[in-house]
């Protein structure tokens, strides 16, 4: 297979990195939206497919991919596609008769199909059965969380989109949802009420952070992370994930520290802050705030020195931080030493890593006008960009800890 460089259908394409959540608040499915580009580029469903099996292969899970071209998912729809990926089929073309007849053809051969949206006439029921799940809408779900009204019965199980609030995205489980499609992140604290308690766990983990920018000596860090035998679990299993390539395994904190330095081992005691939040319901933020970082420290790479990577990685990772400890970045920052840049980003929304994160928040979001504005206000090409979101998709991939 082709390394994720030479594939040139990247440079034609603006991708979208999202995901579904389930009930328990994991990822159950990976997904990528591409738009694409106004280049005349024409379809490669091979190469779009050959890309995203690289960067996903079948023991990730599965991937649903939405195609925002008629005539892209035409072409990718006559094409061999690996079977970890789901391919979308807007509702509008599924009820045309003769993508009805291609979609029929297709299930029968195994491909997974997922309706997204909600049809303007009920499909027949054998075109129903085709499909794995059925994306809906909020805006267009005729299902309250009450009873169903009359001609609602839910003939698919749905993912729900268009949530606006982690209520609403809880509200859609009791629907009977088996996934949302994206987390709402909820608004920012503004300091308005009461401080919150910090959860013990994090507070360990941000008195190490202290302790690591004092450059203390490795011992009483580990005696810190001793207190807290879980913490210092999920550190290993972090360090030691494929995503963080290390030729030898760390087996201990202070082989951890004689390994990486006070400076690199900073990234991963940001990941573990993340992670010591133990509520369900957040569990969501912390997988998006470790791809935000993975994706701004790729995006970093190749513009800048491993400080920079380092750094854009900690504003990726701890840009949730507020909405999970239920504190504003002003009173968290009292607290954890950051970078200036890291700082400036999370408090003023400005700085030389603001960039970063507006275009890790557009990928995430799958927003091509902002994933176009962002990647031209950083001078970066649509290659560039896809390429750092599909290395950072698989990397998140790797260091989930369960």
């Amino acid at each position: 297979m082709k390394p994720a460089e030479t594939h040139a259908v990247l440079d034609h394409v603006i991708l979208g990195c999202g995901a579904m959540f389930d009930a328990r608040r994991s990822p159950m499915a990976a997904r990528v939206t591409a738009h694409p580009a106004d280049d005349g580029g024409a379809p490669d469903p091979a190469g779009l497919l050959e890309a995203l099996a690289e960067a996903w292969p079948a023991e990730s899970g599965p991937l649903s991919l939405n195609l925002t071209s008629e005539a892209w998912l035409a072409a990718l729809m006559q094409a061999p596609i690996p079977s970890q990926l789901m391919i979308e089929v807007p509702a509008f073309l599924a009820g045309d008769p003769e993508w009805a007849t291609q979609v029929q053809e297709r299930a029968a051969q195994g491909l997974s199909l997922v309706l997204k949206g909600r049809p303007l006439s009920p499909l027949p029921a054998e075109l129903m059965t085709c499909f794995r799940y059925a994306i809906v809408d909020r805006a267009d779900d005729r299902r309250g969380a009450a009873a169903p009204s009359p001609g609602a019965v839910r003939v698919l199980p749905f993912v729900q989109s268009g949530n606006a609030s982690p209520v609403e995205a809880g509200d859609s489980f009791k629907r009977g949802a088996q996934a949302v499609l994206g987390w709402p992140l909820g608004e920012h604290p503004d300091g308005s009420k009461p401080k919150k308690g910090m959860p013990s766990s994090v507070a360990v983990v941000m008195d190490l952070i202290q302790r690591v920018e004092r450059e203390e000596p490795a011992a009483k860090l580990e005696a810190v992370l001793r207190s807290d035998p879980s913490l210092a679990f999920r550190l290993m299993r972090f360090i030691n994930s494929p995503g963080f390539g290390l030729s030898v395994e760390i087996n201990s904190f202070q082989h951890a520290l004689m390994m990486l330095g006070y400076s690199r081992l900073k990234r991963w005691l940001a990941l573990l802050v993340t992670s010591a939040v133990d509520d369900p319901d957040l569990k969501p933020l912390m997988f998006l705030a470790v791809r935000r970082g993975l994706l701004m420290e790729e995006l970093a790479r190749a513009q800048g020195d491993e400080t920079t990577r380092n750094e854009v990685f900690i504003c990726g990772v701890f840009s949730l931080l507020d909405r999970m400890l239920g504190q504003t970045f002003g009173q968290l920052l009292g607290s954890l030493p950051v970078p200036e840049g890291v700082a400036q980003a999370l408090v003023k929304g400005e700085g030389p890593y603001q960039p970063y994160l507006d275009l890790a928040i557009a990928v995430e979001m799958e927003s091509p006008i902002d994933i176009r504005d962002a990647t031209d206000a950083m001078m970066l090409s649509r290659g560039d960009v896809n390429r750092a979101a599909l290395r950072a998709m698989s990397t998140a991939r790797q260091l989930r800890a369960e």
